[in-house]
């Protein structure tokens, strides 16, 4: 008998239930469709870096808008992947977004390599104006082509300068980085502006700069006026050398399956989430550039403000040709053409 009750009302329970949900499996379907989509989001920038601060804005502006149909995974410093680790993630789709650049993705699409090489920009606006125009979205789409991959965006990561430990002393000319242990990435883009720039060039990854800097296992870097304050690298170093050799920019970038797993709303939801992001990246960037000199001054740095420009232009173009003809062989100068144009 007791059996038999327990039964019944497990039965009851059961039946309930449905009952209760009043076209409960309607209803608890219409709950998965409406779960957030995920995007995991990493970097290996510091938390002070204007494009750190533009993933959390990239975040929190796409969760608003989207009115949290989608949510966004922060990781910065490096939590999941080195820099060089980062790049191979997004194309497998271990990470969904990172921040690549032309440098890392000339391995795939050769002609990109000259999007990192000194000299090619003038400044913050042409860069803006190339990136943001009908060739800006041809690049892109090379890149989706040949990685699987899809740049979303151009951010300024600021104006590269030579960052130097006291032992090299006052550098002006190419001939004074001569020997010089210059960090540089790891790919073979990132090592030809090293040898651009006169030095030895020494990959390693960017999380291990400034103990490099201050063991003396490199005697220089390069890097934007706003990353060498908030990585410190100051700390460690005594000359920053206004060569003002690459306008720095960095792209945020999807793995193109996540991309084409959205739908055409959220698609257009993340875009528009990058461009409030770029805004903020940028604004920051800039302004910190403009006053961020004095700050220098204060730690005891030595700022060289009179390098000789056309000899370091000089330089490079020749290094390119003659150091690094595997790099300058791949150039488009029909494109290059059209990228000096947009002046």
């Amino acid at each position: 008998m007791k059996t038999k009750v327990m039964l019944f009302l497990a039965v009851f329970f059961l039946l309930a239930s449905y009952s209760f949900a009043g076209g409960g499996s309607e209803t608890a379907v219409d709950s998965g469709a409406v779960k957030p989509v995920k995007i995991s989001f990493s970097s290996v920038s510091v938390p002070g870096d204007a494009h750190t601060r533009a993933m959390q804005v990239f975040k929190l502006e796409l969760e608003r808008i989207s009115g949290g149909e989608m949510e966004v995974e922060v990781y910065h410093s490096a939590q999941l992947f080195s820099q060089e680790g980062e790049q191979a993630a997004v194309r497998k789709g271990t990470v969904d977004m990172i921040y690549s650049d032309a440098a890392w993705l000339a391995e795939f699409v050769p002609y990109l390599s000259m999007f990192g090489a000194v000299y090619t920009f003038s400044g913050y606006d042409h860069m803006k104006a190339v990136y943001g125009g009908e060739l800006g979205k041809k690049i892109f789409q090379d890149v989706v082509d040949s990685t699987g991959i899809r740049p979303l965006g151009a951010f300024y990561l600021g104006t590269r300068e030579l960052n130097l430990v006291e032992k090299v002393g006052p550098v002006r000319t190419p001939a004074d980085m001569k020997g010089v242990k210059l960090r540089t990435p790891g790919s073979a883009t990132w090592i030809a502006l090293g040898k651009a720039l006169g030095g030895n060039p020494t990959p390693m990854s960017f999380s291990e700069v400034y103990m490099g800097l201050k063991t003396g296992v490199i005697e220089g870097q390069d890097n934007p006026l706003p990353t060498d304050k908030n990585a410190k690298f100051y700390e460690v170093t005594k000359y920053i050398v206004l060569t003002d050799h690459v306008v720095g920019v960095i792209w945020p970038t999807i793995n193109e399956k996540k991309w084409q797993s959205l739908s055409s709303q959220q698609q257009e939801w993340v875009m528009q989430a990058v461009a409030v992001a770029g805004d903020a990246c940028d604004t920051q960037v800039l302004e910190t550039e403009a006053s961020i000199l004095d700050f220098f001054r204060g730690e005891g740095m030595i700022i060289i403000d009179d390098p000789d420009k056309a000899a370091f232009q000089e330089y490079a173009k020749n290094s390119y040709i003659n150091d690094s003809p595997d790099i300058s062989a791949s150039w488009d100068m029909d494109m290059y053409e059209e990228v000096q144009s947009y002046k």
